[in-house]
Formats: C-alpha cells, sequence, structure tokens
C-alpha cells in the first residue's frame, strides 16, 4: 500500500490516504509517484505528494498539519517551539539536548531549558 498526503495552497497536509499498489504502478509493476498522483487527483482533485510510512520518502511520515518542504523534499512536523530548529533529517531539535539522567523533563521555552515535571521520578 502506498500512502498519500493532500496540501492546501500553503503545502499544509489536509489528510493522508493509503492508496492500492495496482493504482500507482506502471506497465511494468513499478511503483510511481505520479501514478499515484494522478489516481488521487482523478478521485478527489487537490495537491498530492506521496508519504512514506517508514520515513523513506520524505523524511517523515506526512501528518495532517505538517507541512511539505519543497527546499529540502520533506514532510514536517509544526514547530513546537520559537527557539527549536529543524536539523538534516528534518527533525525539531530545541537549543539544549535533553537531559539522559532518565528523569521526565518538559522544556521550558521562557528559560530556554528542560524542568522536571513535578511527581515523575
Amino acid at each position: 500500500m502506498a500512502h498519500f498526503a493532500e496540501l492546501d495552497s500553503n503545502n499544509v497536509v489536509l489528510r493522508v490516504i493509503v492508496v492500492a499498489n495496482s493504482d500507482t504502478a506502471d506497465a511494468n509493476g513499478n511503483e510511481v509517484e505520479s501514478i499515484g498522483v494522478a489516481f488521487c487527483q482523478k478521485l478527489f482533485g487537490g495537491n498530492w505528494k506521496q508519504t512514506s510510512y517508514h520515513g523513506n520518502i520524505r523524511k517523515n511520515y506526512a501528518g495532517i498539519g505538517y507541512t511539505y518542504d519543497a527546499s529540502i523534499d520533506a514532510f514536517v512536523a509544526p514547530q513546537p517551539y520559537p527557539s527549536w530548529v529543524l536539523d538534516a533529517n528534518a527533525q525539531w531539535q530545541a537549543p539544549v539536548p535533553y537531559p539522559t539522567d532518565g528523569k521526565m523533563y518538559a522544556w521550558d521555552e521562557a528559560t530556554q531549558s528542560w524542568v522536571v515535571v513535578e511527581g515523575m521520578p
């Protein structure tokens, strides 16, 4: 099965659908994105991009509210905090690494630091 994401005019994902392999295959049975896109457009109209459940296509599996960034050919989750930056794998990274002491932390944007979640080990 192949997965396709419908994009709005700002390249924000509206929905993700599953398409049968037979509806994305060329005459030799090879999966071709443009065939899958044409299939989706015939059924629903709109602008479509293929996505991969395993992140093999466009770095991340598309989700509703994600944005397709053509400059890096990737689906990008909404930015969780203004200070976080996108890495080469299209993943948001905090300016300070998550602590590795086994405690539970939450990001505090005001102090730009990880704070221990009260009541958690």
